[in-house]
This record gives C-alpha cells, sequence and structure tokens, in this order.
C-alpha cells in the first residue's frame, strides 16, 4: 500500500514543482516588461526635459559631408545623393564643390563601423577632413536598454575621432517601424526620441530629427506611404522627406520651393507637401525650451 500512495504523491509534488517554475517564469517576464516599461518612460522623460543643446546655423554652407549608417540610408538611391541634389538645387555656385560620401552596412548598427578608418582624410577618396558626419544607429537600438548603452559609448567614442579631424556631428534619428514589421510599438518612436536627444546632448551633436518628421507626415497624411512593404525601409517618398529634413537641418534653410524632386519622379505637390513637414519639424524640435 505504502508504494501505491507514493507515487501519486510524487507526482502531485512534480506539478507542484513544474508549477512553481511556471510561475517563476510568469514573474520574471512580468517583471521584465515592467522594467522595459520603467526604461521607456524614463528615457521619454530624458527627452522631454531637455532642448537642443546644438541647434542648426543658419545658411551655412558645408561641403563635405560623410552619411554612416545602413540600408535606411542606402535605399533608393541612398540618402546623401538626394541631400546633395538638393544642395545643388538651391545654391549652383556650391554645386560644382560638394563631395558626399556614403559608407553603409546592411544591418548594421552604429558600433559596426570603423570611424578611424573613415574619416582620415583622402581614405576613402576626399582629401580634406569631412565638416560634418551624420550618423545614424541600427533601428532597434533605442528598443533595447544594453544596445542603447553600446550606442551611446559608440557615439561617444565616434564624436572624439570625428572632432579631432576638425568634423561636426550629427545623429540622424530614425523612424518608427510601421505594419507589418513585428516588432511595430506605441512606444518606438518615443524610446527613439529619447535615445538621439539624450546621446546627443550628451556629445553636443545636432540631431536631425528625420523619425519626427515621419511621424508627422503620417499623421497630415495618413494614406502616404514613406515605408516600403516591409514596415521598417523607407520608399522614395521616405527618402526623399529624410533628405529634406536633413538638408534643413544641416545647412540651415528652408527646403520649401527647392525645385528638385527625385528627378521629377515626385509629383510637385506631393514633394511641397514634404517639404513644408520637414521644415515644421525642424523648426519645432530645435525650438524647445
Amino acid at each position: 500500500m505504502a508504494g501505491f500512495f507514493y507515487e501519486p504523491r510524487q507526482t502531485v509534488q512534480f506539478f507542484k514543482f513544474k508549477l512553481n517554475i511556471s510561475k517563476m517564469k510568469f514573474k520574471y517576464k512580468t517583471n521584465l516588461f515592467k522594467s522595459l516599461f520603467v526604461f521607456i518612460v524614463l528615457v521619454v522623460q530624458i527627452a522631454q526635459a531637455q532642448p537642443m543643446k546644438l541647434k542648426p546655423t543658419a545658411n551655412v554652407s558645408p561641403e563635405r559631408v560623410l552619411f554612416v549608417g545602413n540600408s535606411y540610408f542606402y535605399y533608393n538611391n541612398s540618402l546623401h545623393n538626394h541631400v546633395s541634389n538638393l544642395v545643388k538645387s538651391a545654391d549652383p555656385v556650391l554645386a560644382s564643390k560638394v563631395q558626399f560620401k556614403s559608407a553603409t552596412i546592411g544591418g548594421a548598427a552604429l558600433s559596426h563601423h570603423n570611424m578611424d578608418h573613415l574619416t582620415t582624410p583622402g581614405r576613402i577618396g576626399v582629401a580634406q577632413p569631412f565638416q560634418w558626419v551624420v550618423l545614424q544607429g541600427g533601428s532597434g537600438e533605442a528598443l533595447s536598454p544594453r544596445r542603447r548603452e553600446t550606442f551611446r559609448q559608440t557615439a561617444i567614442a565616434n564624436a572624439e575621432i570625428i572632432r579631432s579631424r576638425g568634423g561636426q556631428v550629427a545623429l540622424y534619428m530614425t523612424p518608427a517601424y510601421v505594419k507589418p514589421h513585428k516588432q511595430v510599438s506605441p512606444q518606438n518612436m518615443s524610446a527613439t526620441e529619447a535615445m538621439y536627444v539624450s546621446v546627443g546632448n550628451e556629445i553636443a551633436a545636432l540631431v536631425i530629427p528625420v523619425g519626427l518628421a515621419f511621424e508627422e507626415a503620417y499623421r497630415r497624411f495618413p494614406e502616404m506611404q514613406l515605408h516600403n512593404k516591409d514596415g521598417t525601409h523607407p520608399s522614395l517618398l521616405g527618402t526623399y522627406l529624410a533628405a529634406c529634413t536633413t538638408w534643413a537641418a544641416l545647412y540651415g534653410q528652408s527646403p520649401v520651393g527647392n525645385t528638385y524632386r527625385a528627378d521629377g519622379a515626385i509629383d510637385q505637390p506631393v514633394a511641397l507637401q514634404l517639404q513644408q513637414v520637414a521644415q515644421d519639424v525642424v523648426a519645432e524640435f530645435y525650438a524647445r525650451q
């Protein structure tokens, strides 16, 4: 009889053990999500509490600009080409002097790039030092405390290298994912903005609010397609909006009325809408108190 009663009791204990393990796992996951939520709230508060330390200088004319990032840059004939064409359209005299370069690695985080190599004069075909270096992090770097800290440390190290060669630093705030991307979340843009604002202020870098321009364009024009079907990479309209936002920030000029429309691929009314969004977002972003 003892054996008869022993096995069920052992089984009950086993299931109690499994239940406790399941509760522990659930509690761990719950605490993890709570911690992540608190982290996001914290970084959002940090972003909202800090005005931009570095703001655009009106009517500057940099000739040599380096863009360092990933596929968000090289889609649609590359962001640097569109920014360059906006510059050339606005200032024909400057057009003959512009030297823009783009160094991209598909799926790269900021830490994947060799900044010392890229910014050494003459190493990638530009003899004089770059006047601006635009740094873009991976699209998910703001969504993880560990990756956020890696981005921060990399940006600090990169800024030191860039400035040692006479250049200025800009951080390219990435857009948030949209459906059908599996990581879509209402908090993503807030977390991304917070990371770029806090790191930008820490290293005195110019933050280019591209992600906020996407958000505002979708608010004004819900049917506009700024992303590709994957919900992460920019469409041509998205790249054009990013280029207008970047030009407004780096050159301190309004893109509204610029005649460049991606070689005529974008209709004039749509181009004007995107130009206006870029100008409005840039003006509001740097006016923060």
